[in-house]
């Protein structure tokens, strides 16, 4: 698998694989964009471009959480939950039912940034692993 990100097919694509690494880096640019969005626009100016700039950045998080999903096994509709739960406690918890999205959510980082992808082709693609002579006979 080449090391270089493919930045408009991470972010604007659900098809495929992605590795950890670069779920990883396209989950902190995104979280680093949401961040610096609403730390530097607030008030009226955020209820009129939040409409447009929640929308890009939701949707820019399913296709990544999709991919590594499907690097995992899973189908990418399982982002919805993952996608729910972020909403639910951003930017604190406050609610009684907000554990439950916490707990979602660790197990997301747990089961998307820490375990490794499925060796082989899946239904998803192919795989980003590198097969080593042992592994092809």
């Amino acid at each position: 698998m080449n090391a270089k990100i493919d930045w408009g097919n991470l972010f604007f694509s659900a098809k495929g694989r992605i590795q950890q690494l670069h779920f990883i880096v396209g989950a902190a640019v995104l979280l680093l964009l949401l961040c610096l969005y609403e730390s530097a626009v607030k008030g009226p100016l955020q209820l009129v471009t939040g409409w447009i700039v929640y929308p890009i950045l939701f949707a820019m998080g399913a296709c990544i959480l999709s991919k590594r999903l499907h690097d995992r096994g899973r189908s990418g509709w399982w982002s919805a939950v993952i996608l729910l739960a972020i909403v639910m406690v951003w930017p604190t918890p406050t609610g009684f039912f907000d554990f439950l999205a916490v707990l979602v959510l660790l197990w997301a980082i747990v089961d998307l940034a820490v375990m490794p992808g499925e060796r082989g082709d899946n239904r998803f693609g192919r795989t980003l692993f590198r097969l080593g002579a042992r592994e092809q006979a």
